[in-house]
């Protein structure tokens, strides 16, 4: 506050490492971007009130707001916490020491818990172990961090993506029970009869059975907004495939897939009627479903709003033809991090072609064998164990430079300890990813931001000094290239794609 009590204008701070004004802060606060939860905070001058960026309410005008990186800043310019958002429960900035990364990971339990068979509910008894908490303890966390017992959170999960499967799906109800985690058919008749008044086989009968589902294959549908440029994520993708793991034609891409003790494969087109993505997927592969579904909607960025993304852009001299012509662009993301990490590492200094080369001598030699009907889908992605195990005689024979089999090694054994996690969106402790990604050898700021923008989903990594980028900006260097991209924030990933994408 000014000496005679008016708000002044904060100066640039840093967001994620990345310098912010509050003009690009506000652009993110306008778009309400889930990934920017808990990155910033914002203050209400006309209201007295600070939320999160996520907040339901009408978005303020841009004069009226000041933003802060934590609570404690906004309260102690005099703003009080907004009701409805509740910025105490904003991700990893919980009153109760961890109690968000806590109440995440019990969400991320519940959707991995299927994975292994494991009832979810009688096992948050183990999970509160692994926290050094009573189970009393954790569900009196969950239940102050999302709102509902941790009972009720599985129930609700498990209900959704049954209802899913019974309207998309002929999978037969038995079966869609068991696919959504209920432990026998009469628990999920009672509770799909008590939350929705009626037994799923009426559902299924108002839905019809045009579904696809087979002894070995079910279809469902995953919605996006419009527009999207699913030939363009093709392409990308498909200069980069895992020869054995990935197959990517000019209208579908599909993958092999291990998920705990289950294994299998997907194939993801687009839907007939254009408005949404088919995902087709091995039936071995339903027991796991939350997790599986999670991961395919962040590789395609399905979440991400181009209405917002494109209005932006727009506005940049050198970006706006691009973005005219293709408002659509998404950024691919990694339906495995640790996977799209070992993709990165072989790509270092390389052309994409020779890095996609390479990177199937690698499944072919650490690979674990599967059957699928596709041919081309003959290998499983090389385990992070089994990498970890390998010398680096052994990965040098396959062509790969010595410093990065160094590389591979280390990430490898980093993601075994538990050190270093590369799956999951963009949270607020990035940074401290981006520093760890970069204390690995051979791992520099190119390598860990283009991790960032695919792997963690950060919409605003811009791998400094990329040639390609550097290129189409007209040769300038890589310091002319971030003051450029400063007005591109908080969107760069998308600049950058733009970028790459641009006719030479």
């Amino acid at each position: 506050m000014s000496e005679n009590g008016e708000p002044v204008a904060p100066p640039p701070r840093t967001v994620l490492g990345v310098t912010a004004n509050a003009t690009t802060l506000y652009r993110a606060l306008s778009a309400r971007d889930p990934r920017f939860d808990g990155v910033f905070f914002v203050g209400v001058t006309s209201t007295g009130i600070y939320c999160r960026p996520i907040c339901p309410a009408r978005t303020p005008r841009r004069a009226n707001c000041r933003f802060f990186g934590s609570p404690q800043e906004a309260e102690q310019a005099r703003f009080r916490p907004c009701l409805r958002c509740r910025p105490e429960l904003a991700p990893g900035l919980a009153p109760v020491d961890d109690a968000q990364r806590i109440a995440h990971a019990v969400v991320e339990h519940l959707d991995q818990g299927t994975i292994d068979g494991v009832d979810a509910i009688s096992d948050l008894e183990e999970l509160a172990d692994r926290f050094e908490l009573s189970s009393r303890q954790l569900r009196r966390i969950v239940h102050k961090e999302l709102g509902v017992a941790p009972i009720q959170l599985v129930l609700t999960r498990r209900l959704l993506l049954a209802k899913q499967l019974l309207t998309e799906t002929a999978l037969p109800v038995t079966e869609v029970a068991f696919a959504s985690g209920f432990a026998s058919l009469r628990r999920f008749n009672d509770a799909f009869r008590r939350r929705y008044g009626m037994p799923p086989t009426r559902l299924r009968r108002r839905a019809g059975t045009d579904g696809a589902a087979t002894a070995s294959m079910l279809t469902l549908r995953l919605s996006y907004r419009a527009p999207y440029d699913w030939p363009g994520v093709l392409a990308f993708l498909r200069a980069r495939q895992l020869a054995g793991v990935e197959w990517v034609t000019d209208d579908a891409y599909a993958r092999t897939v291990r998920l705990g003790a289950h294994a299998g494969w997907l194939r993801v087109t687009r839907a007939k009627d254009g408005a949404a993505l088919s995902l087709e997927l091995a039936q071995s592969l339903t027991p796991a479903l939350p997790a599986l579904l999670r991961r395919v909607r962040a590789l395609f960025d399905l979440e991400a709003r181009p209405d917002v993304i494109a209005r932006h852009l727009r506005k940049d001299r050198v970006l706006a033809p691009l973005v005219v012509a293709n408002p659509g662009l998404r950024v691919p993301g990694a339906f495995d991090g640790f996977e799209m990490a070992v993709r990165a590492i072989l790509g270092q200094q390389i052309t994409v072609k020779a890095a996609t080369t390479i990177a199937g001598r690698l499944t072919g030699a650490l690979g674990e064998p599967i059957a699928t009907p596709h041919a081309p889908l003959t290998r499983l992605s090389p385990a992070p164990a089994r990498l970890a195990r390998a010398r680096v005689d052994d990965l040098a024979a396959l062509g790969i430079p010595g410093a990065r089999c160094k590389s591979l090694i280390a990430l490898a054994a980093a993601h075994v300890s538990g050190a270093l996690s590369l799956d999951g969106g963009a949270r607020p402790d990035l940074d401290a990813t981006l520093a760890r990604l970069v204390a690995l050898p051979g791992i520099g700021p190119w390598t860990a931001h283009y991790i960032a923008m695919r792997a963690l989903r950060w919409p605003d990594a811009f791998p400094r000094g990329d040639v390609a980028v550097l290129a189409s900006l007209g040769g300038v260097t890589a310091a002319e290239a971030d003051a450029l991209s400063r007005a591109w924030q908080p969107w760069r990933s998308y600049a950058v794609l733009h970028l790459w994408n641009r006719p030479r």
